[in-house]
């Protein structure tokens, strides 16, 4: 049984321990979800026995290579009779679709694909009576006793799942045993060792007293969160207390969704620093990486990281949680985890119609799977805000500030500039007075040749620049230098809690979940409500002192041409720009008026088309399949992919999950998908370490063309 592995380089995972792991994760997994626990252990060893055939152990070695298209899932199927007869369709479900949906795989390689091979069957079975003794011995030691199984009985087995899969992919549903293998697969297979003892940690309910801390200078603290109601929509300023609130309105486990991948791991920190006293073994998990992209004949297929089924907390995009609107490979999974749990939507922002679609058939979905859902927002128009009570009728606790309550938020002067040169000058008087300046660009180009323009001019005076295309390893510590606090949370002099003169230069990354308090802002327009977020940077810090105080942020007119203001809309933006006061106070109560006239009307008929769970309670997908390709690339300009450069590939390759994050660097899927591919991990695309500096990041424009392939570097 020692000589059967499961898993290549670096771990060589035996067979029989990666089963175990499985097996394991799968009962806990089932007994959670309230399916048949016994059923579940049976389909996690079956799922991967097939791995014992001669040819899957070949495969596992670097330079073995063969044409032919070899399935494990189709091999394990052989061995269905080893279970009873009432269980066997449920594990039919567990196997089939563990990796590939059943029929239009992406690669022409599910069961119903291949089906129409002439030697498919044969060539699965190969020399059966070799290889499945040993398959039937590891069957035997754990725990599932059976005769041995004739050729001929193996040839039956698959012609039945075959005929129920037939059967299976006229239904419009998804299969729960098909989720629950997933995620333990998914689970066991990231862990290894240690998935036995991660699993005593999963599905528990966090401690969240820490949150019930009050404060004059904080008003939601100082709102009551009782209410029969199930669901929450708070509207209030930032720094207001939001994010206590709608943790205190939670009853159970959490997903806590917020809108970039880059500013998900500052609340990831900021949770887990602020639980850590009272849940010192909680499991808080993150998920970076918001798809893997599988490439195949030329396709693509993007997968939805169920990333460690059952944690306490999970904090991610909600480009990840829409996954499921879409019937993205790995959905089952995130639909079991996310039953029951309460939902938190937070700052999520509307740039766009599809966007705003994208957060009401979230809001649809999840209350479907008997979520408590709960919304905060300082920018949310009028128009989606009823969208949204519309879904959840009557069940919707509705929290607001008074006007008085907005009034003490009023902490910012808004100025018109014309250009980004025109704010030179406002940078050297900014600097002369010892101040804090925060320069944001729409694009991580335009906020890097910003950062190298003024690296160069002001050579004595601390610079940093933050963006999604660092290697999230380099971007941790330039996190740590912008918040300017030490281990122990105490303030050492950098940027936020220094008193000397400094500059970041950032993309709206900064927008959210950062806690950073500068004194002058110098931005390039965008929608109004990321403007608000961004202004939220700027005179931050909540003093008795500092109510009344007003700190000044110039806003730069935006371009003339669609193309330059992209990620955003043109109109959008113009509009946003045209609402600004110049010269004069933002005032907090006046926002909701300024954001209803950016965002007159959605156009939620994009997202209904492609949605395979529709407004009228409908599934459009066939059971046991999933989507091949995201709809999302194509509505959505995001960091929805990784890559890795050049140097780091090996040292990737042989690394385990936690170091492997470190070297990923977020970025959107048509800068880099002509570049090769990693078969490991989140299979990161591969980019020229010229591409990369430590200080600047990820340069796009270097990795574009064909040239600058990896695999084309002699040229």
């Amino acid at each position: 049984m020692d000589k059967l592995f499961a898993k290549s380089g670096p771990e060589w995972t035996t067979l029989k321990d990666h089963l175990k792991h499985v097996a394991l994760a799968c009962q806990t997994f089932a007994k959670h979800t309230g399916l048949n626990v016994d059923v579940a252990y049976k389909g996690a060893i079956l799922h991967d026995i097939g791995k014992a055939h001669p040819e899957f152990q070949k495969r596992l070695k670097p330079n073995y290579k063969n044409a032919k298209v070899f399935r494990h899932e189709i091999s394990s199927l052989l061995f269905l009779t080893a279970f009873a007869e009432e269980e066997q369709e449920q594990l039919i479900e567990m196997v089939v679709g563990h990796h590939k949906s059943v029929k239009d795989d992406i690669g022409e390689k599910g069961l119903l694909d291949l089906e129409n091979n002439s030697d498919y069957e044969d060539y699965h079975i190969g020399k059966w009576y070799e290889w499945s003794q040993p398959a039937i011995l590891l069957l035997h030691e754990l725990g599932i006793t059976c005769a041995p199984i004739t050729a001929e009985e193996a040839r039956n087995n698959l012609s039945f799942a075959v005929n129920y899969c037939h059967q299976q992919v006229k239904k419009r549903e998804f299969s729960k045993w098909r989720g629950l293998l997933m995620g333990a697969d998914h689970f066991a297979s990231s862990l290894i060792t240690k998935t036995e003892s991660s699993l005593s940690q999963t599905f528990k309910k966090p401690n969240l007293s820490f949150f019930y801390r009050t404060h004059e200078l904080y008003p939601l603290s100082l709102k009551t969160i009782d209410s029969t109601k199930r669901h929450s929509i708070v509207v209030a300023c930032t720094g207001a207390g939001k994010t206590d609130f709608l943790l205190k309105r939670t009853k159970g486990r959490i997903f806590y969704t917020l809108p970039f991948q880059a500013s998900i791991n500052a609340m990831f920190k900021r949770i887990a620093k602020d639980l850590q006293s009272t849940n010192p073994e909680l499991d808080i998990r993150l998920l970076h990486a918001s798809s893997s992209i599988v490439e195949s004949n030329g396709k693509n297929e993007e997968v939805a990281m169920q990333s460690l089924f059952g944690s306490s907390i999970k904090i991610l995009t909600p480009h990840q949680l829409a996954s499921i609107a879409f019937g993205m490979k790995g959905f089952e999974a995130l639909i079991l985890d996310l039953e029951n749990c309460d939902i938190i939507l937070d700052e999520i922002h509307t740039y766009t119609g599809v966007s705003q679609a994208i957060v009401l058939k979230l809001v649809q979905i999840l209350k479907r799977l008997n979520c408590r859902i709960q919304i905060g927002t300082a920018t949310m128009p009028s128009i989606l805000y009823k969208k949204i009570l519309e879904i959840l009728n009557d069940d919707v606790l509705e929290v607001n500030l008074t006007i008085d309550e907005m009034d003490q938020f009023d902490r910012h002067i808004i100025y018109k500039i014309p250009s980004f040169k025109s704010s030179l000058p406002l940078i050297d008087s900014a600097i002369q007075s010892e101040q804090k300046v925060l320069i944001v660009s729409n694009k991580v180009t335009s906020a890097q040749n910003k950062y190298k323009y003024l690296k160069e001019k002001y050579k004595n005076i601390p610079i940093l620049l933050l963006h999604s295309r660092f290697k999230r390893g380099d971007r941790n510590e330039k996190e740590k230098l912008l918040l300017g606090l030490n281990e122990n949370g105490k303030p050492n002099g950098n940027y936020n809690t220094s008193n000397k003169a400094c500059i970041v230069v950032s993309t709206q990354i900064v927008e959210v979940s950062l806690d950073i308090s500068f004194d002058v802002m110098i931005t390039e327009a965008a929608p109004i409500d990321a403007l608000i977020q961004r202004f939220g940077r700027i005179n931050r810090k909540r003093t008795i002192e500092a109510i009344g105080k007003l700190k000044n942020i110039y806003v730069i007119a935006p371009p003339v041409s669609e193309a330059d203001v992209k990620p955003y809309e043109l109109a959008v933006v113009n509009r946003s720009f045209e609402v600004l006061p110049n010269g004069e106070v933002l005032k907090e109560k006046d926002l909701q008026s300024k954001i209803d006239y950016v965002f007159p009307t959605i156009n939620f008929l994009d997202i209904e088309e492609h949605a395979v769970f529709k407004a009228d309670g409908r599934i459009s997908i066939d059971k046991l399949t999933h989507r091949s390709k995201s709809i999302l690339f194509k509505l959505l300009d995001i960091d929805s992919v990784c890559c890795i450069t050049e140097g780091d590939q090996i040292q990737y390759e042989d690394s385990y999950i936690e170091e492997r994050m470190s070297m990923e660097i977020p970025v959107r899927y048509f800068s880099v998908y002509k570049m090769h591919q990693s078969k490991k991990g989140n299979k990161p695309f591969i980019v020229p370490d010229k591409a990369y500096e430590s200080d600047i990041g990820l340069d796009i424009t270097i990795i574009r063309g064909d040239i600058s392939n990896v695999e084309n570097q002699l040229l």
